[in-house]
């Protein structure tokens, strides 16, 4: 019981350092929303570039709320040898067809262009290429990078364009309010974001003195000169992690860069099962790790300390009525709850889900073990009908 009762002490001093550090990584105070209601916006200095691989589901919506942000958007679709009807549903959005929906009937002030995306090359991460191609016919100050299946509430560009100006930053970007409706959802969206606020804090990301760099790839608004200057998206042609390491390059080409949370980009991706997050969580999770394998034994050890002790301490205390262990682990839990707890309000959800997070990230470890084995078997991404091996990039 002594071990036990010294991984719990371990576990709450760990949390508690989170509740009081500097930069409070777990607290949601970068926040950006769209800008409140006013006359057409002129974003005659933008060009959204969207990637897109089979996403005639969502692509539709996505065009639809771009003709809402203002006058004067240009957007550039790169159909990236979708195997479906990209192309057609990106086209019918912005003709307002009968077979589209009835709030994508009227785009004014948009202009479109669809780029059909050439055959991959190698060393190219496909979404890198798909911008790539995206940025060759851009020629307006700023590009908006947009995943085509966001959809931004209108007004959401000027509101990113006055943070840009404002700030003087190179990169403006924007972590989209993934969907939380299903149980799955419900526990791991929180949770996926709330660890990769404890892995860049924002606040750090933002301060243009620190090192961090972090950006989140469904909305990112970036200076065209300076995304030039590093030589496009070949600079980082290999990424699989493409928005945090585009951030660490401008970051360090010319500094500030902001990050921030908001409800007004949302996700329409769905993830309904344990299985559909698992895919999207696997492709990367060991990359995160630089691919190594004592940085996973590591981050094992002290997810299972900080995570998992704690509730196995409470309960085995509190059966053995070692009321010392059960106590130092049960405020250990509370502590993951009170950091977790922004982040669950943010997501409008009952306050009860801040205890969940362990069982969270107990599976977030068991999917980055998963990435883990599949770089080991050679795959070192699969996403999109693609396989990424252990050479590539």
């Amino acid at each position: 019981m002594t071990l036990a009762l010294v991984a719990s002490a371990f576990a709450l001093a760990a949390w508690l350092c989170v509740l009081v550090a500097p930069y409070q990584p777990h607290r949601v105070r970068e926040r950006l929303e769209a800008a409140p209601d006013g006359s057409d916006d002129d974003l005659g200095t933008v060009t959204a570039i969207i990637p897109a691989r089979d996403e005639a589901e969502l692509i539709g919506r996505t065009i639809a709320a771009l003709a809402r942000q203002g006058r004067g958007l240009a957007v550039v679709v790169v159909d990236d040898q979708s195997s479906d009807d990209t192309r057609g549903a990106a086209e019918r959005a912005l003709r307002g067809d009968r077979s589209t929906s009835a709030e994508n009937r009227s785009v004014p002030f948009l202009t479109l262009r669809v780029v059909d995306g050439r055959p991959l090359p190698d060393g190219w991460a496909g979404k890198l290429w798909a911008l790539e191609q995206g940025l060759a016919v851009a020629d307006r100050p700023h590009v908006l990078l947009l995943d085509a299946d966001i959809e931004l509430a209108p007004r959401t560009i000027p509101a990113l364009l006055a943070k840009l100006r404002e700030r003087d930053a190179t990169l403006v970007s924007l972590m989209a309010e993934l969907k939380c409706e299903t149980f799955w959802e419900r526990l791991l969206s929180p949770a996926f974001v709330f660890f990769f606020k404890l892995l860049y804090p924002f606040a750090r990301s933002n301060d243009a003195a620190k090192a961090t760099a972090a950006a989140a790839g469904g909305c990112m608004l970036v200076r065209t000169d300076v995304l030039r200057q590093i030589g496009g998206f070949a600079a980082i042609r290999g990424a699989l992690i493409d928005d945090c390491t585009l951030a660490a390059v401008l970051k360090r080409q010319r500094p500030p860069i902001w990050l921030g949370l908001t409800h007004s980009v949302r996700s329409l991706r769905a993830y309904p099962t344990l299985g559909d997050f698992w895919s999207m969580v696997a492709r990367s999770a060991f990359t995160q790790l630089r691919y190594s394998s004592w940085l996973l034994l590591l981050a094992t050890a002290l997810m299972i300390v900080t995570l998992l002790v704690p509730v196995a301490g409470m309960v085995v205390g509190a059966a053995l009525a070692d009321w010392r262990l059960a106590l130092t682990a049960g405020a250990a839990w509370l502590a993951i709850a009170a950091a977790y707890w922004p982040v669950v309000s943010f997501y409008r959800l009952p306050s009860a889900w801040a205890a969940a997070l362990p069982l969270a990230g107990a599976l977030f470890l068991a999917m980055t073990w998963s990435s883990a084995i599949g770089y080991w078997r050679g795959t070192r991404a699969r996403w999109k009908a693609r396989d990424y091996g252990r050479s590539a990039g």
